[in-house]
């Protein structure tokens, strides 16, 4: 099947994130004949340095579909950054004000539109001291619930190594290994149909994000913590 058609600037940000990944890092994936190669795909992810979407973007890109990010918002008022990020059709992510419910709506077209969308449930990089997923926000429960297609947990490990925010570290030698394991699509029947409250949601999203857990613990050749890192909130 021939590879999903971008455009221009899908092949402008493609020509600067390739070679940079591939400098910094090799890349390993793990049973990534579970995206479908058509067709919409919520991709939900863990989050756990700020070059996580260059070696993501390539991961879903090498297995023949286009990344649609939601991504801060502040990243489109980014010189060249943002002209790419609004060309490739990126789904900016507004917090705090009015617009904050038209991320989750440009997210739900991209879907009926048959797109693969990408989702850091954490919202941001997770502050967990050995790199394990963040309580996490229950928009992806709301795309997962209101779509029919596959909800795909992927974890991803290595990125942690080459850049560490939070310890201001950035070490790219060694060359690092970033691994990528696609899981299987998470069965949601059980929850479809009913109404989406509260409790629904942040049921829906843990049991997202503990399948990403248990993704990355296989990765890690480590046990998995029971919970979440950081408070639960009401």
């Amino acid at each position: 099947m021939a590879k999903e058609k971008g455009g221009f600037w899908v092949g402008v940000a493609a020509a600067i994130v390739y070679p940079m990944s591939f400098v910094l890092g090799r890349h390993r994936i793990l049973h990534g004949e579970r995206i479908p190669r058509q067709g919409a795909a919520l991709l939900v992810m863990n989050h756990i340095s700020h070059l996580d979407p260059c070696y993501d973007a390539v991961f879903v890109h090498r297995n023949d579909r286009v990344p649609h990010f939601l991504a801060k918002h502040s990243l489109w008022n980014v010189p060249i950054m943002g002209s790419i990020l609004k060309g490739a059709k990126q789904i900016p992510v507004y917090r705090g004000s009015t617009d904050a419910q038209q991320s989750l709506r440009e997210a739900h077209k991209a879907l009926e539109n048959g797109l693969v969308v990408v989702i850091y449930p954490e919202g941001t990089i997770t502050k967990d001291p050995d790199g394990w997923p963040a309580h996490s926000r229950t928009g992806v429960a709301r795309l997962a619930l209101q779509h029919d297609g596959p909800v795909i947990p992927v974890a991803r490990w290595g990125t942690l190594d080459l850049y560490n925010h939070y310890r201001k570290k950035f070490r790219p030698l060694p060359r690092k290994t970033i691994t990528h394991l696609v899981g299987e699509p998470v069965d949601l029947s059980a929850y479809r149909g009913r109404e989406e409250t509260l409790p629904l949601l942040r049921e829906v999203t843990d049991l997202l994000m503990g399948a990403v857990r248990d993704n990355l613990a296989e990765i890690r050749q480590q046990q998995a913590p029971q919970g979440f890192y950081g408070p639960r909130k009401a």
